[in-house]
C-alpha cells in the first residue's frame, strides 16, 4: 500500500437512450432475503435511485434547487407490479420513461429488467413542491426535459386508400 493519492472514482450513472433512461445496478447481499431473493421494498429504493440519477443526467441540480428554495420532487403515488424475482448477484437495469408531464406533476413508468426478463414495473407520479411542502409549478426547463422522455407513438402504417 502506498501513500500516493487515489484518483476519485465516478459513481455509477445511467444513460438516456432515445426516450428511455437506463440505470444499471447489481443485486447485493443486503438487497436479498435469506433465500437470496430481492426483498420487494428494494424495488422502490432502486426506482428512487434511478429517478435521482435521471435528474442528474437531465442536468437538473436537485441540491441547488433545494438550497435556493426552487423546490423538489416528491412521490405522490406509486403502483408496483412484481413479475419475476431478482436474485443475489444479478445485474438489473432500471428503465424510466415519462407517461405524462404536467405543470406540477409527472407520471413515470419504471421497469426493472434482468437480461430481457421483466422483474417489476411501476407507475410513479411525482409532484413538484416548494420548500413549504405545497404543490408548485415545476421550472419550465425541467418540464421540457421530462417531455423528451415521452415515447413517440409509431406512425400509422400506410395502406391503400
Amino acid at each position: 500500500m502506498t501513500d500516493a493519492p487515489v484518483p476519485p472514482l465516478a459513481p455509477v450513472s445511467g444513460v438516456i437512450d432515445g426516450e428511455v433512461h437506463r440505470y444499471p445496478l447489481r443485486v447485493f447481499y443486503e438487497d436479498t432475503d435469506a433465500g437470496g431473493v430481492v426483498y420487494h421494498a428494494n424495488y422502490l429504493r432502486w426506482f428512487e435511485r434511478a429517478r435521482s440519477d435521471l435528474l442528474d443526467v437531465l442536468g437538473i441540480d436537485q441540491r441547488k434547487a433545494l438550497d435556493d428554495g426552487t423546490g423538489l420532487y416528491t412521490v405522490a403515488e406509486a403502483n408496483l407490479r412484481y413479475l419475476a424475482p431478482a436474485r443475489l448477484g444479478d445485474t438489473v437495469v432500471i428503465e424510466t420513461s415519462a407517461v405524462n408531464v404536467g405543470r406540477v406533476a409527472c407520471t413515470l413508468r419504471q421497469t426493472a429488467w434482468r437480461e430481457g426478463v421483466r422483474l417489476c414495473e411501476a407507475l410513479v407520479k411525482v409532484g413538484f413542491i416548494g420548500p413549504e411542502g405545497r404543490p408548485r409549478r415545476q421550472p419550465e426547463a425541467w418540464q421540457q426535459a421530462f417531455t423528451t422522455l415521452i415515447p413517440i407513438a409509431a406512425p400509422a402504417p400506410e395502406g391503400p386508400e
